[in-house]
């Protein structure tokens, strides 16, 4: 499942580590269920940091992704992929992708955008990628807690499907002001610290190339090394303090 729409951030429900209505015994949210992502593939694209079709804020993500990735060829799973907006950034960059979304549309689009790249596709859950035992140097992530019944959970398995010296990377942020929702950096760094060597925090709110507007929110990159065994995560050392 993609979950970078709605394209107001301020609109995206989510509260702490879960989906607000999942933890209060409710149904979840509307936006949570896949016949919401499929209705969004078709104009999924028209926003600036989803389509990226501004070469200004291509070019913006593409450096971002060139830091935040290992250098070197790498296996990138891209969780909640939507169009594979990201995904072709990161395999015009060398890596062999894999991406995952919960839409069917979303990911036939996908595989059109990268139709003869060393890429793969896969509709499935982004809390449990239908990857069987694969690992991979990176584990790609941009909005898609917020929308998730378990966030720890979540961060759990994900950490597990990293070959050992292999990197989470998280774009997360959190939005608006009278009831702001989402995951704050420092909220997502204490989740992450268990699983991790070491994080560092990356802020995304100074540079407005990115979103095709100036932002005001806390919008950031959360980095982790998380070492790992065949996934055995349990034992890695606390992370570091990071800004």
């Amino acid at each position: 499942m993609s979950t970078d729409a709605p394209a107001d951030p301020s609109r995206r429900p989510f509260a702490g580590s879960a989906n607000p209505r999942a933890g209060r015994g409710e149904s979840p949210l509307p936006t949570a269920a896949a016949a919401y992502w499929e209705a969004a593939a078709a104009s999924f694209d028209e926003e600036p940091d989803h389509g990226l079709r501004d070469p200004a804020v291509r070019a913006a993500w593409a450096a971002r992704l060139r830091g935040w990735l290992l250098s070197g060829p790498a296996a990138v799973l891209d969780l909640g992929c939507g169009t594979g907006s990201l995904a072709l950034l990161a395999a015009e960059q060398g890596h062999r992708v894999t991406g995952v979304d919960r839409s069917p549309r979303m990911i036939a689009r996908a595989r059109a955008k990268l139709a003869g790249r060393e890429a793969a596709f896969l509709v499935g859950d982004a809390a449990e990628p239908p990857v069987g035992e694969r690992r991979f140097d990176a584990v790609l992530v941009r909005h898609v807690l917020w929308a998730l019944p378990d966030a720890r959970a979540a961060l759990r398995r994900w950490a597990g499907l990293l070959a050992p010296g292999g990197r989470l990377v998280l774009v997360e942020g959190r939005w608006g002001e009278a009831e702001p929702i989402g995951v704050s950096a420092a909220e997502l760094t204490s989740l992450v610290a268990p699983l991790a060597a070491w994080t560092r925090v990356e802020s995304l709110v100074d540079d407005p190339v990115l979103w095709g507007k100036e932002v005001t929110d806390e919008r950031y990159a959360l980095l982790a090394e998380v070492p790992g065994r065949d996934g055995a995560v349990a034992d890695a050392p606390l992370a570091s303090p990071s800004g």
